[in-house]
């Protein structure tokens, strides 16, 4: 891959990947609720999926996907009431994401982490389409699709858990300012209300 071809791929994907969405707002989230430590497995969820799209998007599977939205709108209706549900606990202070007096970290499981993560990403049609648009005209018909492949779609990776770390860090952030005040029902409210618009961003997007 050329220099010239990657100094426009790189800083498109992490301008685009910086930019406030769902998956941001979810990291930032997690950071606040359950730590950038643990909300690493979130990351790990939303990498699969991103990596899962933008593979079916450069072999041309996305298109087909994008002509049926009724698979769409299944998915985004399952995951945006999940994390709409685990948003509506946190608000109330239930459940196990939500912080606790004189917690520092939840213990939210591992896989529900993951989950949060792996729904967000593969049930964004806005994701389908945006890979579906900008990932093919960085492929040269005339090279190995697999070796190119391999390579965008690491730079992507790279360049979204750095997002990602960037968001978290600043949900953590937030809860340390918060926690001065010493109203847990306050912080809880607050990473409620973003799980919830998270979910009904996916749903209703």
């Amino acid at each position: 891959m050329s220099f010239v071809l990657l100094s426009v791929f790189i800083p498109t994907f992490f301008f685009v990947s910086i930019t406030p969405g769902m998956c941001m707002t979810l990291a930032m989230t997690l950071g606040m609720t359950v730590g950038v430590k643990r909300a690493l497995w979130m990351m790990l969820g939303e990498l699969v999926g991103v990596a899962i799209v933008a593979t079916l998007s450069a072999v041309g599977v996305a298109a087909l996907l994008l002509s049926h939205p009724n698979i769409f709108l299944v998915l985004k209706y399952i995951g945006g009431a999940y994390l709409a549900f685990i948003g509506v606990q946190m608000w109330l202070s239930k459940g196990k994401m939500a912080i606790q007096v004189g917690d520092d970290v939840t213990q939210t499981a591992k896989f529900d982490l993951i989950s949060q993560g792996f729904v967000t990403a593969i049930a964004n049609p806005k994701g389908w389409a945006f890979f579906v648009a900008l990932l093919p005209p960085f492929l040269d018909a005339s090279q190995p699709l697999t070796n190119q492949l391999a390579a965008l779609i690491s730079i992507i990776l790279i360049l979204e858990f750095s997002c990602l770390l960037i968001y978290a860090a600043g949900g953590k952030t937030l809860k340390a300012i918060l926690k001065h005040s010493g109203n847990v029902r306050l912080m809880n409210r607050i990473s409620g209300s973003l799980m919830i618009g998270v979910g009904a961003w996916l749903a209703l997007d």
